[in-house]
């Protein structure tokens, strides 16, 4: 009687805590990474093996800067998560979708600033480093290379958050900063493979300096995250780490002022991005590429890289490239499969930038399968040598670059190196700001037309709010809010979505009145690179409703 009163007991006590576990694990998902280093590996081999590499962009880099289309940093706002800037939550099954499709590696990029605590110790909100990890894990459940780095922490708004940038004026004050963020993702990821690499920040340079200064401020910065790293324990002191350029700009950083940090491992990597011509890759105006000088153009840089670093010994990963889909396809097409191409042959892995436009975040399909074509076949190295597409005769084709300019202090930054470093040359006679003016303008025209029709609010069960609308033309997305008061002074909601339909359920309660507005929204690209939103008017009349 005993024994059975025991067995109870045990299968009781059994039950109980099989009933516990998954709620006290569930913050961090099982990873499939067991934290093998490959010994004799090195970093030229391990860029070679990366291959067809992708962006996770516009996810776990959305930032609170900007979201209310002013320019300005709502700081009681909601909790910035992944959605914010209109893609869904990241998925298990779109990272195995990339791998079916042949993405050997994916970037995962990465803003912080919105969930740190004060100083001296800068901590990292727990959700969000549970998160970040958990998408980490998504990529090597499925098989793939992951990148994670320091995104808009860097250098693209300095007046909206972004604080790197200010190491030239306070470089004590934003180094104990980046040394604090770095000791925490350092410490938490220290245990995983080298199929996870690390990279120091993302478009960072610091124009308000001389040139020397300016670079050895990166460079100083470069070599603390290297230490810093070495010194963190598990796997780290062997991790392959990635070190961004100035600007990560490819003439720039090929600058005699530029320095790879030391590193007793030498497993580090140069990080550089290509988006040249830049009004072609940003805009897609002009809509074609292809003449003979802008490929002569695409060589030279290359070139460069190859002179400078590749032939020393030093691997090349081009962290991002790629071409607003306003472009014409056909030359969209040929444009990234020229780049990976000549990737291909000097031994450097290139990640397609995808905000959400390329690959459906719902269906997890490539828009363009043209383009995925391509580039699988780039970087296999398996297809001929790509043709240019036929041009519209009538188009003069823009000349030959001229070198571009070192001086990273030059006021006309669009004529060399985009601040936010994603333009790499001087490429046509069109200004940049001229083309963001005119982006600007069209999108402020669009957003002036747009109305929201057909507002329909319900409520079907409790704490449940459906609100629902017709589709607005040329809207990138919309913004929904939700308030217990018709003047909306405390929102309970903020929420951006690329849908016509959102539910409402956490926070709502049964019995309670709540009122609804909803605006669409389009962006541009300002001429530093960075997205701005732009927005119709609300919804002509307040929607009310009280919740059953």
């Amino acid at each position: 009687m005993k024994s059975k009163k025991l067995i109870t007991v045990i299968l009781s006590s059994f039950i109980l805590i099989s009933a516990v576990m998954p709620y006290a694990f569930s913050a961090v998902s099982e990873s499939a990474d067991k934290g093998v280093m490959r010994e004799n590996l090195t970093s030229v081999e391990l860029v070679k093996d990366m291959g067809f590499g992708w962006n996770l962009g516009n996810t776990l880099d959305v930032c609170n800067a900007d979201r209310n289309g002013d320019g300005k940093i709502d700081e009681n706002s909601d909790n910035v998560d992944e959605t914010l800037w209109g893609n869904p939550k990241a998925t298990q099954e779109l990272f195995n979708q990339l791998k079916a499709d042949g993405v050997k590696s994916v970037r995962i990029p990465i803003t912080w600033r919105d969930h740190m605590g004060e100083a001296p110790d800068y901590k990292v909100d727990e959700e969000w480093m549970d998160r970040v990890q958990e998408v980490v894990d998504y990529a090597r459940n499925a098989g793939l290379y992951a990148i994670i780095n320091i995104h808009h922490d860097g250098g693209g708004d300095p007046d909206f958050g972004a604080w790197i940038c200010h190491a030239s004026k306070d470089y004590d004050t934003v180094i104990q900063k980046y040394k604090a963020l770095w000791s925490q993702i350092a410490d938490r990821f220290k245990d995983y493979s080298d199929y996870l690499v690390f990279e120091s920040m993302n478009e960072v340079g610091f124009d308000d300096l001389k040139p020397a200064n300016a670079f050895d401020t990166l460079n100083k910065i470069n070599q603390e995250f290297v230490n810093l790293v070495r010194q963190s324990g598990g796997n780290n002191d062997k991790r392959h780490l990635l070190i961004a350029g100035y600007w990560t700009d490819i003439a720039k950083t090929c600058s005699t002022y530029f320095k790879m940090p030391e590193d007793p491992a030498n497993r580090c990597i140069l990080s550089v991005h290509y988006y040249t011509p830049w009004q072609f890759c940003i805009n897609g105006n002009p809509s074609t590429w292809g003449s003979e000088a802008e490929i002569r153009e695409l060589n030279r840089l290359f070139d460069m890289l190859n002179d400078k670093f590749i032939s020393n010994g030093v691997p090349v990963i081009i962290g991002e490239y790629g071409v607003n889909s306003a472009a014409e396809e056909k030359s969209r097409v040929y444009w990234c499969e020229s780049v990976v191409k000549k990737c291909t042959s000097l031994g450097i892995a290139a990640f397609f930038w995808d905000n959400g436009e390329e690959v459906d975040r719902e269906t997890y399909q490539w828009r363009t399968p043209d383009l995925l074509k391509a580039i699988k076949e780039a970087n296999l190295n398996t297809s001929p040598s790509p043709e240019p597409p036929k041009t519209n005769p009538s188009v003069t084709p823009p000349k030959e670059s001229d070198p571009p300019k070192t001086n990273p202090k030059s006021s006309d930054k669009s004529k060399a190196t985009d601040p936010s470093a994603k333009n790499t040359a001087k490429t046509t006679a069109v200004s940049v700001p001229s083309d963001a003016d005119k982006a600007k303008k069209t999108a402020e025209a669009n957003m002036s037309k747009a109305k929201i029709k057909r507002l329909k609010v319900k409520s079907k069960s409790k704490n449940k709010i459906t609100v629902q609308w017709k589709k607005v033309k040329n809207a990138k997305g919309y913004n929904v809010q939700v308030s217990k008061k018709s003047s909306f002074k405390n929102k309970l909601f903020n929420k951006y979505t690329s849908k016509n339909k959102i539910t409402f359920q956490k926070k709502i309660k049964s019995k309670k009145t709540y009122f609804i507005r909803v605006r669409a929204y389009c962006t541009y690209k300002k001429a530093n690179g960075d997205i701005k939103k732009v927005f119709s008017g609300w919804n002509k009349k307040i929607r009310k409703i009280k919740v059953k």
